[in-house]
């Protein structure tokens, strides 16, 4: 069950990689880390140039809409990140695990055990119980605009869409494939972006800024983790998908130690119920 222990690999980095999205957006903008954090991931796969080629031709097109759901998911991701506490975004990114399961079951007929169903259930307590927690809402330092969450929600969405994508895509294709190609696409994406915005971007600046390299090596390496993982047999998108939440506990202690942000203890609760129905989940 390696496909496993590749999928936790996944999560565990994902969380850290919000930490360093916060950091890195403190010293450049956020079309400036975009941009730059897909070109320095893409030049690190310049080496798997020899075993990219050889696809058939419809495949270029899956790919490049996979790019473009990532290049919309991202925005998303960046806008809201920016605007929310790091704890709340990342209990908020669990969500996916709703999409994901619906995509899941519905496009790739994935069964559901009972046991799993009570998994996804304690998912969905858990974020009811941060919902309706009424300190979000009487401190000032922790109010956020509905905007921002509904972009969290809708990079989720997206997110989901692009893991079905990985899960149909590696039964035909190599992980050295999609990678070099999603990425290529991602930064001619996002250059065209920075031109028709006209948003201000400071290579000088942002090749100066180490959380953007820490970036794109985790970006790297969790996304080949993940990729692998989708080729292996037995892998379900299902459970993956509960098994990359495992991030959330890094990005709440990060909130409480890191940003000093207040109330993470009722969000590391409303996590533990969420890390439970993984387990349960991912037992099933």
């Amino acid at each position: 069950m390696w496909w496993i222990w590749l999928v936790l690999l996944y999560g565990v980095l994902k969380g850290v990689r919000e930490i360093c999205k916060k950091k890195a957006l403190q010293r450049s903008s956020s079309a400036e880390v975009l941009f730059l954090y897909s070109l320095i991931s893409f030049l690190f796969l310049i080496p798997d140039i020899p075993n990219v080629f050889g696809m058939e031709p419809i495949f270029y097109l899956y790919i490049a809409i996979k790019s473009c759901i990532i290049f919309i998911a991202w925005i998303c991701s960046f806008k809201a990140i920016t605007k929310l506490p790091i704890s709340l975004y990342g209990v908020l990114d669990l969500s996916r695990v709703l999409f994901a399961t619906t995509l899941g079951v519905t496009v790739l007929g994935e069964m559901m055990s009972t046991q799993h169903m009570i998994g996804l259930a304690l998912v969905c307590l858990g974020l009811l119980l941060l919902k309706w927690y009424p300190g979000m809402k009487k401190t000032k330092s922790e109010s956020v605009k509905p905007v921002y969450v509904i972009a969290a929600l809708v990079s989720c969405a997206l997110n989901a869409a692009s893991g079905l994508m990985d899960k149909i895509l590696m039964k035909d294709i190599s992980s050295s494939q999609l990678q070099f190609w999603y990425m290529l696409f991602l930064v001619a994406m996002y250059f065209v972006y920075m031109l028709v915005t006209k948003a201000e971007v400071s290579i000088k600046r942002g090749f100066s800024n180490p959380w953007i390299w820490l970036l794109s090596i985790l970006f790297v390496i969790a996304d080949r983790a993940l990729f692998i993982a989708n080729g292996m047999e037995g892998s379900s998108v299902t459970v993956m998908t509960l098994l990359k939440q495992a991030g959330c506990i890094v990005t709440i202690l990060a909130g409480r130690f890191i940003f000093k942000e207040k109330h993470t203890t009722h969000k590391l609760i409303c996590a533990v119920v969420i890390i439970v129905g993984i387990i349960l989940g991912v037992k099933s």
